[in-house]
C-alpha cells in the first residue's frame, strides 16, 4: 500500500470508530464475541497458513488459533466490568466523583512473525472492546495471516466495517501512519531495536506506546527442587515455536548439587521429541546462520554440546535450510553470547550456581527482564523470590512462564513498557477521565 492508500484506510477506520465508541462496553463485548466461533471455525486452515509461512508445527499453530478463540471469550465475559465507572468519594461540596475509561481513537498494531495469530488477536480485542479501532501492520512474511485475521473480524456482523484492517505496508512506512493524527497510539511487540525506534517516535508526537519486546527469561533450579518437575517445565517450555518464543528459558541456573541429575534427565526427555509435533523448522535461513552462530561460538568459548548441535542433519522431509536441531548446552557461564544475548532458537544452555541465591543472581544479570521462574518444593521460599528478588514483569513458581488473557503480559528493563492482557492491558489505550458533578 501507498502512503495515500494508508490514510484512506486509516481514515475509514477512523469512521467506524466514531460509530463503535458510542456502543456500551456491553454492546461491544457481544459483537466481538462471535470471533471466537469464528477462529475455532478456521482453526485448521490458519494453522496451514501459519505453517508456509513462518514453519509453527501443524499442532501448535492450532492451538495458538484456539488460544485466541479462547481470550476473546475471557474478555466478553470479564471485559464489560472492567470498564465500569469506578467510584470515587466525592469531593467536599460535590454530590458524585467517578472515573470513566474512554476510548482515544484509532491504534496502530506492529507485531512480529512468531505468533501470527495470538499476537495480532491478543493486542486488538482488548483494545476494539475498549471502544478504539486498529490498523495492523504485520510482519513482512505473515500478510496472509493479518489478512485472514482481518476476514474473521470482517465475519463479525455487529463489528463496524474497517474497524479493524490490516495496512500491506513494511517498516519503513510506521513512521508515516504514527505521523497521522488520527492515529492516537501504537503497539508494538518486537526486538528491542524496534520498540526503540517506535517508542522515540511516538514520543515525539506524544503518542500513547505499549512494547513487548525481547527476553532472555532466567530459570532458577533451587537445591530442593523437583527435578523431575523442573525438566519437564523448562523443555516444554523452550521447544514451544522451535525457540523462537519471547518468553521461552533461555538461560537455565541449576544448584550444583542437582546439576548433574538434572542435565541427564534433561537430554533424556529432549532426546523423546518428534519433529513436526513438538519442534520443527526457523523462520528463514538467515535465523538458521545466527543461531548456528550462538552455538558455536559459545561453544568456541568453552560450553559444551551434551545434545543436539550444529551437525545434526535436518529430518527427511526438510530440506534443512532452516533447521536447527534441539540442542542442550553445559558449562555456559556469563560472557558466553547464549547468556548474555537473546538466542532465539531452540537451544537450552545450563549454567551451574553455587548456591540458590547464586541462582538468582545469574537469573537477574541480564538486559532483559521479561519473565522467569523459580522452582523448589519451598512455596514460601519460592513465593518470596518471584515476588521480591526476580527482576522480571512475570514470574511463575514451579511452572513455566506463559501468556493468557487472566495476567497482565510485559516486562521490565529492556523487555519494554506496559501491559497486555488482564484488566491492566484493556485499560492500556483508554482515556481515564475524572468526572466530578456539584
Amino acid at each position: 500500500m501507498s502512503d495515500e492508500e494508508c490514510r484512506s484506510v486509516v481514515g475509514s477506520t477512523n469512521e467506524a470508530f466514531k460509530i463503535w465508541r458510542r456502543k456500551t462496553p456491553k454492546e461491544r463485548a457481544a459483537a466481538l464475541s462471535v470471533l471466537a466461533e469464528g477462529l475455532r471455525a478456521r482453526a485448521d486452515e490458519a494453522a496451514e497458513l501459519m505453517n508456509k509461512e513462518m514453519g509453527k508445527p501443524i499442532p501448535q499453530a492450532k492451538a495458538e488459533v484456539n488460544k485466541c478463540a479462547y481470550l476473546v471469550d475471557w474478555y466478553a465475559e470479564h471485559g464489560p466490568a472492567m470498564l465500569a465507572n469506578s467510584p470515587v468519594k466525592p469531593l467536599p461540596g460535590f454530590k458524585e466523583c467517578f472515573v470513566t475509561y474512554q476510548p482515544i481513537g484509532v491504534i496502530l498494531s506492529v507485531m512480529p512473525w512468531n505468533f501470527p495469530f495470538w499476537q495480532a488477536i491478543r493486542m486488538a480485542v482488548p483494545t476494539l472492546l475498549a471502544g478504539n479501532g486498529v490498523v495492523l501492520k504485520h510482519a513482512s512474511n505473515c500478510q496472509g495471516s493479518a489478512l485472514m485475521v482481518e476476514e474473521i473480524m470482517k465475519a463479525a456482523p455487529d463489528v463496524p466495517d474497517n474497524l479493524f484492517r490490516t495496512l500491506v505496508i513494511p517498516s519503513g512506512q510506521v513512521n508515516a501512519v504514527l505521523e497521522n493524527d488520527l492515529v492516537r497510539g501504537v503497539a508494538l511487540t518486537g526486538s528491542t531495536y524496534a520498540g526503540q525506534t517506535v517508542a522515540g517516535k511516538a514520543g515525539s508526537l506524544l503518542k500513547k506506546c505499549v512494547v513487548e519486546l525481547g527476553g532472555s527469561d532466567g530459570y532458577a533450579i533451587l537445591e530442593d527442587a523437583d527435578v523431575d518437575l523442573a525438566v519437564k517445565a523448562v523443555v516444554d517450555a523452550r521447544m514451544v515455536n522451535t525457540g523462537q518464543s519471547c518468553i521461552g528459558p533461555k538461560r537455565v541456573m541449576v544448584h550444583k548439587a542437582i546439576r548433574p541429575e538434572f542435565e541427564k534427565k534433561l537430554v533424556d526427555y529432549i532426546s523423546t521429541l518428534e519433529y513436526g509435533t513438538h519442534y520443527g523448522t526457523l523462520v528463514n535461513a538467515a535465523a538458521k546462520e545466527e543461531i548456528s552462530g550462538m552455538i558455536n561460538s559459545t561453544v568456541g568459548s568453552g560450553a559444551k554440546v551434551l545434545f543436539g548441535g550444529t551437525g545434526v542433519a535436518a529430518p527427511e522431509g526438510d530440506c534443512g535450510e532452516a533447521f536447527v536441531a534441539p540442542t542442550v548446552l553445559g558449562g555456559v557461564k556469563p560472557g558466553m553470547q547464549v547468556f548474555d544475548e537473546e538466542c532465539f532458537g531452540p537451544v537450552i544452555p545450563i549454567i551451574e550456581a553455587e548456591s540458590d541465591e547464586h541462582a538468582v543472581e545469574l537469573a537477574n544479570q541480564s538486559e532483559f527482564g521479561l519473565g522467569a521462574a523459580v522452582f523448589t518444593r519451598d512455596l514460601e521460599k519460592g513465593t518470596r523470590l518471584a515476588v521480591s528478588e526476580m527482576d522480571a514483569g512475570m514470574c511463575f513458581v514451579n511452572d513455566f512462564v506463559r501468556s493468557d488473557p487472566s495476567l497482565p503480559f510485559g516486562g521490565t528493563k529492556t523487555s519494554g513498557l506496559g501491559r497486555e492482557c488482564a484488566q491492566f492491558g484493556l485499560m492500556e489505550f483508554t482515556n481515564i477521565k475524572s468526572i466530578a458533578l456539584k
